[in-house]
């Protein structure tokens, strides 16, 4: 239940999704980044169960305090587990552990095993850091998954040592289904769904005229979803553009399910020189996104997407490199590691073209992401998640 603002006011449409989920036996997820106090045992007490947002343990131990429990996040955009991994000293039967978007050269090197590693090499317990990864989640959410016990499903792995936590077997429901690298079982070939019913844009779509003299610009930062809002002066009645020495990009959303005009709007932190990079998916609604140096960069970008019904790009010039998602515009069909290849290489451009964020695709996503504060840019403009409300770009 992303919509928190929803449930402490107790909207309609919310409060009977939830009711719906109860009637159901459906455990209810939580997304309440640094919600506290009043608002936060309103949104528990709707039956709100988890919260995988939490970045300090003062907020993970309210939240446990009011009977949730805390799935520490450890992603290639956001990462928490340092802040947050003394919960296993103190709370470890109220903990389990989650990625929330991994990259794939970073999936193939590992996913929740390596930060088991991690975390045992620390010095953490080892009983109490794979229970927050297997009876922890399994109980929680009622996975029809064997524990190991007498008249259950043998599901298991086989590792090398708790310290590296290499996976040398995976058994399912009592038949091995990988060793040495490699899966025991034929692949089956996705089904190519998608829905793409937008048309290619052109530069005059981007072209925006200064309202005032104050310009709304997001805030991003390496390593984290909040993003921040200022105000960037600009003049009134010119066409704005970006501003690489300021670090002021242009920022748009393409709805990619009916044809509509973009929205357009202005970020700071991701420190592009040159180029455009654009992607498919950003969260929720996996329209449209893309951030570039300049108009022509990207309508290249944005229209190679639109070209591969659905993926990742980056151009520059005359230059347009891209990986098609054609499963629903964000996923891939290929072999994990020729995605991880080429997804890298892609990346590794975008840095090349001056970008700091270490994640650069994953946290471009997340732009998109209304429910996370302070201000996010969505098919329909900007929207400030502090007051859950549609912003102007331009500020009186």
């Amino acid at each position: 239940m992303m919509n928190f603002p929803g449930v402490i006011y107790k909207d309609n449409e919310v409060m009977q999704k939830i009711e719906i989920a109860k009637k159901l036996n459906k455990p209810i997820d939580g997304h309440a980044p640094g919600l506290t106090g009043d608002s936060l045992r309103k949104y528990v007490s709707a039956g709100i169960t988890t919260d995988h947002e939490c970045t300090t343990n003062e907020e993970a131990r309210e939240k446990i305090s009011l009977g949730m429990k805390i799935l520490i996040r450890e992603g290639s955009a956001a990462k928490n587990l340092d802040n947050l991994k003394d919960l296993y000293r103190t709370n470890p039967e109220s903990i389990m552990l989650c990625s929330d978007d991994l990259h794939p050269e970073m999936l193939i090197k590992g996913h929740i095993n390596r930060l088991v590693a991690k975390l045992i090499s620390e010095g953490f317990s080892v009983f109490d850091v794979i229970r927050s990864c297997t009876l922890n989640p399994a109980r929680h959410y009622g996975l029809n998954t064997g524990l190991l016990q007498q008249g259950q499903p043998a599901d298991f792995i086989i590792v090398d040592d708790p310290l590296n936590m290499n996976i040398l077997e995976t058994w399912i429901n009592g038949e091995k289904v990988f060793e040495k690298n490699k899966i025991l079982f034929d692949y089956q070939e996705a089904e190519s769904v998608n829905n793409f019913n937008c048309t290619a844009i052109k530069i005059e779509d981007i072209e925006i005229t200064a309202d005032s003299e104050n310009l709304r610009v997001i805030e991003a930062f390496d390593g984290d979803l909040i993003t921040k809002e200022f105000i960037a002066q600009v003049k009134k009645g010119a066409i704005i553009n970006a501003d690489t020495e300021s670090d002021i990009l242009k920022i748009i959303v393409k709805d990619r399910y009916k044809d509509q005009p973009p929205a357009i709007g202005f970020i700071n932190g991701f420190g592009l020189k040159s180029g455009a990079f654009a992607s498919s998916v950003a969260h929720d609604s996996h329209n449209i996104i893309c951030v570039g140096t300049t108009d022509n960069d990207i309508v290249n970008a944005v229209n190679e997407v639109v070209k591969m019904n659905g993926g990742l790009a980056v151009a520059s010039g005359n230059y347009i490199k891209s990986v098609p998602l054609p499963i629903a515009g964000i996923m891939s069909d290929w072999p994990v590691d020729k995605v991880a290849s080429e997804y890298e290489r892609l990346s590794e451009k975008v840095r090349l073209y001056g970008c700091k964020m270490t994640a650069p695709f994953m946290t471009l996503s997340f732009m998109a992401l209304l429910v996370i504060p302070e201000l996010k840019l969505s098919d329909q403009g900007l929207f400030d998640g502090r007051e859950f409300k549609f912003v102007p770009l331009f500020r009186e």
